[in-house]
């Protein structure tokens, strides 16, 4: 009972900071299966393969010995937890939670690696699966927990561990904005 108290008062990451780091760990994997070049089937299904790999390297391997952090969460400064435990989210529960998320990437990296679905719209029902995973975590204001959340069990976080991009960016921005102003 305790430690669902102190879950409940852990910073939340804001669900802007976890699609962009996501949207960079799906470019770092995707980017990755782009480098096999040709067509045909044999090829896709090589693509697919990559990318998954590399997904489970960044979003599996990587966390669960970086004390929950992918490369897109240690930029942006967040991390995944099990919030029962209030530690970094084991193998198992990262497992859990990238099955499903992973599926969704890769349908999307599908769509994208295809000219043909995006210009006859099909990449509109690829891009669902994510779509209601992120309304899932926009609905639900005191959680922020989407679908692959649930199923692991776990939450997102901040933390003050990180590269801190976003915040370095803002920072700079500021220092143009007052050079400008003199």
């Amino acid at each position: 009972m305790r430690s669902d108290l102190v879950a409940a008062r852990l910073p939340k990451a804001p669900i802007w900071r976890r699609a962009v780091a996501f949207t960079l760990d799906f470019f770092c994997a995707w980017f990755a299966g782009s480098l096999v070049l040709g067509s045909g089937g044999m090829v896709q299904l090589l693509r697919s393969l990559l990318f998954l790999i590399a997904w489970l390297a960044l979003r599996v391997f990587l966390p669960y010995r970086n004390q929950g952090q992918s490369l897109g969460r240690w930029v942006f400064d967040i991390k995944v937890i099990d919030p029962k435990a209030l530690r970094s989210a084991d193998l198992l529960a990262l497992l859990k939670r990238e099955a499903y998320l992973g599926a969704s990437a890769l349908f999307v990296a599908l769509g994208l690696s295809s000219w043909r679905l995006i210009r006859e719209g099909w990449i509109v029902l690829l891009v669902l699966p994510l779509a209601l995973d992120l309304g899932l975590a926009v609905a639900d204001s005191l959680n922020q927990q989407s679908l692959h959340d649930r199923l692991a069990k776990t939450s997102v976080i901040q933390t003050s561990r990180g590269y801190s991009l976003d915040l370095k960016v803002k920072r700079l921005l500021a220092e143009v904005s007052r050079r400008v102003k003199k």
